[in-house]
């Protein structure tokens, strides 16, 4: 309690309102929004959106949103858009023009230009009859009984139906160009999702050295070679077959049994059926097999031979963890 303010419960209220609000858009999702989507699919050129204030914000993040699932858009600040930034809008594309009120000074001057441009023009707006509204060609309404502002005055219900409405456009787009996640890893190269769906092991394994040792390997070769390659681990070949693997903890474990070490040899202390995986799989496919059999590096195979290790850490290095 500060000065007899119950926070837990002002939080929980404010989600509740802000829930009930997005359960509120269900009933205004009518012929505007599948005319909207279809005109989307329909254009040669991009997805305009533009805002003023909050709307600014939330007209940012919708684009993003398109853009990274197969939506082309520009994000266009209607304060700067009177002032040469409607050079952006070109003749085949479509302007989404965010405002609650409808009827900021930024958005009817800003209209006006808009309606000369011949474009289809979206409003997502909460006030029907306003000066948005009734000069859209297709309408989302955005529509809030009331912010979550206890003055009903600071943007909040109103910015979360807005950045709802965006997200329902932007998935039915995705939905309808059947955007696969290989295509969405195209526009996310450099995240970690995209790389869960295109970094392959053998990306990962060919910077790694190939340590290997013969069966027959005493175990100063072994230690030797597990660490000169820093990989935790050897694979024991015979006739250039993997037959085994020893690692680090395969080491301590020798040691904890073993007082005389002069006679064993890499057959001795190596576990046997190592677990393997191809290189031309997913990097992330790897990732799911450490982890099923508790394990940081698997014995990588090109058609069934031997052809290096993949470590947890370079998983990590590559964010795919």
């Amino acid at each position: 309690m500060i000065h007899n303010i119950d926070i837990k419960k002002t939080a929980i209220d404010t989600l509740l309102l802000e829930a009930h609000a997005l359960e509120g858009l269900v009933q205004h999702i009518d012929t505007d929004f599948e005319k909207v989507i279809q005109s989307i699919l329909e254009l040669d050129g991009r997805v305009i959106v533009t805002g003023i204030g909050k709307s600014a914000i939330i007209a940012q993040k919708i684009v993003a949103t398109f853009n990274s699932t197969g939506t082309p858009a520009i994000f266009m600040h209607a304060a700067d858009a009177i002032h040469g930034d409607l050079g952006i809008i070109q003749k085949n594309d479509l302007i989404i023009a965010i405002s609650k009120s409808g009827n900021t000074p930024e958005i009817k001057v800003l209209v006006p230009f808009l309606k000369q441009t011949g474009n289809i023009l979206v409003a997502m707006v909460g006030n029907l009859s306003s000066f948005l509204a009734q000069q859209a060609d297709y309408i989302l309404n955005t529509t809030v009984d009331r912010e979550a502002c206890p003055n009903n005055l600071a943007p909040t219900t109103s910015t979360t139906a807005q950045l709802a409405m965006g997200d329902a456009l932007a998935v039915c787009l995705q939905t309808c160009r059947q955007f696969s996640d290989r295509d969405f890893a195209k526009y996310h190269p450099g995240g970690a999702l995209g790389k869960q769906l295109y970094l392959k092991v053998s990306d990962l394994s060919d910077n790694n050295g190939k340590p290997a040792i013969d069966t027959d390997a005493s175990v100063r070769e072994v230690i030797i070679t597990i660490t000169n390659f820093r990989l935790g681990a050897t694979a024991v070949l015979s006739d250039n077959k993997i037959i085994g693997v020893i690692t680090d903890g395969d080491i301590r474990r020798m040691l904890e049994k073993h007082e005389d070490l002069s006679n064993l040899t890499a057959k001795d202390i190596m576990s046997q059926n190592p677990k393997t995986i191809e290189k031309s799989v997913l990097a992330v496919d790897a990732l799911h097999k450490m982890r099923e059999n508790n394990i940081t590096q698997l014995l990588v195979t090109n058609e069934g031979q031997y052809d290096g290790i993949i470590h947890i850490q370079d998983l990590l290095k590559e964010g795919i963890i």
